[in-house]
């Protein structure tokens, strides 16, 4: 149950670490450009900070969780080795031998 629960709410694949953060740096810049062009135009530096938030705002909400559009691409993990297997191929290894001197 843990693991299901780590692996739905707070997992993501570096593809979608790429994509969110692509798209939180879209989203910021373009917030910015639309918010300092609006706050010229009005002559009001208060709407630019106000814009620049929103995108903010919605720039966490859509890139923060880890919706399933930044889960597509799994690492694929290699299996577990069974403990046993080292200790025979401790076992396996010839001992060295040292030369007389």
């Amino acid at each position: 149950f843990e693991l299901l629960i780590k692996k739905c709410f707070f997992s993501q694949d570096y593809k979608g670490q790429k994509l969110a953060e692509q798209i939180f740096q879209g989203i910021i810049l373009v917030s910015a450009v639309i918010g300092f062009i609006y706050g010229y135009i009005t002559e009001q530096f208060g709407w630019t900070v106000y814009i620049v938030m929103a995108g903010f705002a919605l720039s966490c909400v859509l890139t923060l969780p880890p919706w399933p559009m930044y889960r597509r691409n799994p690492l694929k993990w290699l299996p577990v080795q069974e403990s046993g297997t080292e200790e025979k191929k401790v076992a396996d290894r010839k001992p060295k031998r040292h030369s007389k001197s």
